[in-house]
């Protein structure tokens, strides 16, 4: 337990707030909670120490590889296979603890990438990169589950990210949607869920937080083409699903930081809408003028499920002007439809909620006295008034008393911020 905690916990006795007694039964609670360090040490060097050996083993072979015959060279394509399914078998039978299983897992894992790469180069089977990591991640997923493996589980995220990016950015020449993906994905987040259950404060799942939302991003392009125009509202909407999703409640109880579902959709939809609020890009009519099917059945698609979380979330509770991040996505939707009769209404609509979002924002960061967000919403303000240089005719003196008010909103808000906050202490 940590040691201030200790200290607090004997103030608590020496004022005779609590008794002795209670006092060991706190702390042998948040002991029982806590994993020792020596543990998590152990698993991190454990799967470290798996990956270098992998591979080392395969450096040592790739350098006298040429040296072997063609029976050595397939003998040594399935030793790795078959010492890690060696391991991890030893490791499930035995009940061995969470290090020996993320550190064979994570062995079998690139055991199973070698194998199959030096069974294909030794036979001259023919294939490319995206079925090989496809074949690959289908055949190591089963170990996510099978060993309960965070470290596998991070490794097939990584992975099957590549395999997006490869189909869908790689090569331009022949640019496939990699649908394969999703069913990946969808396979993953039972795992996520549990984590998100069961050990919501674990440091591991606050990064599996940022990692599943950052694949997502990383790989959605690769599901739109086509029309920029429309391809920025879809990423509008994108965030907006990225920012319900983050709402749902397996997130209730943690801080916004740990949140990447929030984080990424937030600070998204923010540079999306800023893209939107420049006159330039409602130049032309926008609606179903040079947009594939493909695109728009994936942007309703998105759409429809960003207002099916939006109800889901907001079941028990009414609509709040502080929580307006939850709508900005539809709203924008509605403005681009509204864009192909009056481009003029749609931009000053844009700029209009971007600004109502900078409020709220910033109202919120008021009311929960929280300066992480005050300035965040004073930031959307700023960079909305930066914005609108670059298609404004302004002089430089309004642009220069603009950026002092700017300024000055900072400096108030957060003095009058710390002048609340000594009162109520």
């Amino acid at each position: 337990m940590n040691s201030n905690f200790k200290k607090e916990l004997s103030k608590l006795i020496a004022d005779d707030v609590i008794s002795i007694e209670i006092a060991k039964k706190i702390d042998n609670y948040y002991n029982s909670k806590q994993e020792p360090q020596s543990n998590k040490l152990l698993s991190i060097f454990g799967v470290l120490g798996s990956l270098l050996v992998g591979l080392g083993i395969i450096l040592v072979l790739a350098h006298n590889w040429d040296n072997f015959s063609r029976l050595i060279k397939t003998i040594f394509a399935f030793i790795p296979l078959v010492i890690g399914q060696i391991v991890v078998g030893y490791s499930l039978l035995k009940k061995k603890s969470s290090i020996w299983l993320e550190s064979s897992g994570t062995f079998l894992f690139l055991a199973v990438g070698s194998s199959i790469s030096l069974v294909s180069q030794i036979y001259n089977i023919p294939g490319n990169l995206g079925s090989f990591l496809l074949t690959w991640l289908m055949l190591c997923l089963p170990l996510v589950y099978l060993l309960k493996s965070k470290s596998v589980f991070i490794l097939c995220l990584a992975f099957t990210t590549y395999y997006a990016w490869e189909l869908g950015y790689a090569n331009w020449n022949n640019i496939k949607t990699p649908w394969m993906y999703l069913l990946i994905i969808t396979t993953l987040l039972p795992f996520y869920i549990t984590q998100l259950k069961y050990k919501l404060e674990n440091n591991l799942t606050t990064v599996f937080n940022f990692l599943l939302p950052l694949s997502l991003l990383i790989s959605f392009g690769t599901f739109v083409k086509g029309n920029y125009q429309f391809i920025v509202i879809t990423y509008v909407v994108f965030f907006g699903l990225l920012y319900n999703l983050g709402r749902l409640n397996f997130f209730n109880n943690i801080r916004i930081r740990k949140n990447g579902f929030i984080l990424l959709g937030s600070l998204g939809l923010v540079v999306t809408m800023l893209i939107l609020s420049f006159k330039g890009f409602w130049g032309e009519r926008l609606l179903f003028q040079k947009i594939n099917n493909h695109d728009l059945i994936v942007a309703i698609v998105i759409l429809i499920t960003t207002i099916v979380l939006l109800i889901f979330n907001k079941r028990e509770s009414s609509f709040k002007w502080n929580s307006l991040f939850e709508y900005a996505s539809s709203l924008i939707a509605l403005t681009y439809i509204v864009g192909n009769y009056n481009n003029l209404i749609s931009s000053t609509l844009v700029n209009l909620i971007i600004f109502i979002l900078g409020v709220s924002t910033i109202k919120k960061g008021v009311d929960k006295m929280n300066f992480g967000i005050l300035n965040y919403g004073m930031l959307i303000i700023t960079l909305l008034i930066i914005c609108r240089f670059f298609d404004t005719e302004m002089t430089f003196v309004v642009r220069g008393l603009l950026f002092i008010l700017v300024g000055t909103g900072f400096f108030a808000t957060n003095f009058l911020m710390i002048k609340k906050m000594k009162k109520l202490n």
